[in-house]
């Protein structure tokens, strides 16, 4: 009896499955058959438990008649990525309402912290063409409750040779030289859009989802040097746009508008319809912007502003290499917007990572969770062989360590000729089924 109690305890202590959207274009082989099966069969022997519970007397099963509206009301005070699966895992209304949260919902809990495992000859070794994919793992861990993390690798075989272009609404997204794939970072799920028929799509260095994919409005781009490529999910081609831009670092969606940061820093507004159109906006660099030696900034969208997160470095004779970050608003309210900076954070905390094509993130009320206020939490001291730590939190306008930025104590390994790393580091995520298909 004791072995048993023990038993039922370390599961409870288990992530449960990826719960499936229906609509999701996720090709579906017999491993991802038996998942789903399994997850459905654990939501309906839940669902029905509860029901047992709660309906003792004849009548209506309440709890799962409940309004949407109410149901969104309860999880915006959930404060877990675990909470939410313990919300969605009780029966089939409650889990639908997840799909039906409006576009400008934000979650109370902070993102999950994906950490790589792959057989690289060295973490310093930025500048390989390719990653070898055949050993791809990660894993899953929330900061509001560390303990308890999940294993994940691809649900398929993938080429050995594929180059990492970022990662968006949940996928981690690659390409070889005829090929993209995308892999679900919570439940493996591998999707394959159609080949492409381009001469140099060789040069491609970046990806991003306009969309979740299953919304009916989801587009797949890519930036290439020359080109940016144009995938409708649910299409079987690819359409082809001249690009002759700088280099993309990283695109954010805000007020229903999609911005991109490219490598000299000016900001451009993307439009899809009636057709592909990048247009630079006009913006004012303040006098207290980044002065000396720096990274390139984060876009963060932070509630209702549009935030430049910039980490201004330095090399001290006696501390060594540091850096302090410097947080600064888009005012869209003159002509032209400006940059006008940001003391405190109040009782917001933002997640970026070393990578800029990663997806960046605000949490409200984090405290709620574990977490710190007027705090910015990197993805990065996990590289380390020497490091315990997964992440590290600095308040603004204090110093960042040095193993923060990077273990070796040197900032060249970071970013490549191009400015990206040719291989996924650690960064911040969402799985891809907590958004929408209204997003």
């Amino acid at each position: 009896m004791a072995g048993s109690s023990r038993r039922r305890r370390r599961q409870r202590q288990e992530w449960p499955p990826c719960p499936e959207t229906p609509d999701e274009p996720t090709p579906q082989g017999p491993p991802a058959l038996r998942e789903v099966a399994v997850a459905e069969r654990l939501s309906k022997k839940t669902c029905h438990a509860a029901c047992s519970t709660s309906t003792i007397t004849p009548g209506p099963d309440v709890w799962a008649d409940l309004l949407d509206s109410m149901l969104h009301q309860i999880i915006a005070l959930l404060s877990s990525f675990q909470d939410l699966l313990a919300f969605i895992g009780t029966c089939r209304s409650w889990r639908a309402a997840l799909s039906s949260l409006p576009p400008a919902f934000s979650f109370n809990f902070p993102p999950l912290h994906l950490q790589t495992d792959m057989n690289y000859p060295h973490p310093r070794r930025n500048f390989i063409k390719y990653s070898h994919l055949s050993h791809l793992k990660w894993k899953l861990t929330d900061p509001a409750k560390e303990t308890s993390s999940l294993c994940c690798s691809p649900s398929q075989n993938l080429w050995d040779r594929m180059c990492y272009l970022g990662c968006s609404f949940g996928y981690l997204i690659f390409s070889s030289l005829e090929q993209c794939v995308l892999v679900d970072v919570y439940s493996g799920a591998v999707v394959r859009p159609p080949k492409f028929k381009s001469t140099r799509n060789h040069e491609l260095y970046y990806g991003i989802l306009v969309a979740s994919l299953n919304s009916p409005n989801s587009q797949l781009l890519l930036c290439s040097r020359t080109s940016m490529f144009q995938w409708q999910v649910g299409t079987d081609s690819w359409l082809e746009h001249p690009f002759c831009g700088e280099r993309i670092l990283q695109i954010v969606f805000f007020r229903g508008e999609i911005f991109a940061m490219d490598f000299l820093e000016r900001l451009h507004r993307i439009r899809l319809v009636p057709q592909l159109i990048v247009q630079e906006v006009a913006v004012v660099w303040g006098e207290d912007m980044v002065v000396g030696l720096n990274f390139k900034p984060w876009l963060v969208v932070c509630s209702d502003m549009l935030l430049l997160v910039d980490l201004s470095v330095g090399i001290d004779a006696l501390s060594g290499f540091s850096g302090t970050f410097k947080v600064f608003r888009l005012d869209f309210s003159v002509e032209p917007a400006k940059w006008v900076k940001v003391e405190n954070l109040g009782n917001s905390a933002l997640f970026v990572s070393l990578d800029r094509r990663n997806p960046t993130f605000s949490s409200m009320n984090p405290e709620r969770w574990g977490g710190k206020s007027n705090c910015v939490y990197v993805a990065g001291a996990g590289s380390s062989e020497n490091s315990n730590e997964a992440w590290t939190v600095v308040e603004l306008g204090q110093e960042v360590p040095s193993t923060a930025l990077c273990p070796t104590y040197n900032p060249m390994p970071i970013q490549t000729p191009n400015g990206h790393g040719n291989h996924p580091q650690n960064l911040w995520v969402l799985p891809s089924f907590v958004y929408g298909v209204e997003q």
